[in-house]
């Protein structure tokens, strides 16, 4: 009797097993998936060696911040700022999306941490850098937090949606750095 409890014990524990691991490779390759942040294009919202879990489900919206491919391969994580449609430009330190003036709360650290004479984003408009007055369909224009340095939708142009990899949604190693990412 005793042996029986034991193979029933040792089964179910098995069972128990097998359903986590695939639990856990459902939400690895599917819900959450983990993405190294390299680079400091994003200093003080993602840090150079971080490692964020990224969603794919859910609908890009303006300020998420994205992973997304570019056709080389390179993989970058920047801040949406601009949706389909969108007319953008900056003046004097200042977002202005479809003529109204929009605020980067985001930016405060950022703006806070730099040290050097305004502005901390240049002055542009979407018709210099692609051409366009307004955003195609399906592109979307980013930027990095780390304004002064980043490599960005105002150098290689607007992204794609099918290029879109997904969103970020936190910070989950090293540790000290665990957060939401808004």
């Amino acid at each position: 009797m005793k042996n029986l409890l034991t193979k029933g014990h040792l089964w179910l524990g098995v069972k128990y097993l097998l359903i986590s691991l695939f639990v856990g490779v459902v939400i690895r390759g599917f819900l959450l998936i983990p993405v190294p942040v390299t680079g400091n294009s994003m200093d003080q919202t993602l840090t150079q060696g971080d490692m964020i879990l990224m969603e794919k489900f859910s609908k890009v919206k303006r300020f998420d911040v994205i992973v997304f491919q570019q056709p080389d391969g390179t993989i970058y994580i920047k801040r949406v700022i601009g949706l389909p449609g969108d007319e953008i430009r900056y003046e004097k330190d200042q977002l202005y999306i479809n003529g109204d003036k929009l605020t980067e709360s985001f930016l405060t650290n950022n703006r806070s941490h730099d040290h050097q004479v305004s502005p901390y984003t240049t002055d542009f408009q979407l018709n210099e850098l692609i051409g366009e007055g307004r955003l195609p369909k399906n592109e979307y224009f980013v930027l990095g937090d780390n304004r002064r340095i980043s490599k960005d939708s105002r150098s290689f142009g607007t992204v794609q949606s099918k290029d879109i990899l997904g969103k970020a949604q936190a910070v989950y190693y090293p540790l000290t750095h665990i957060k939401i990412i808004s």
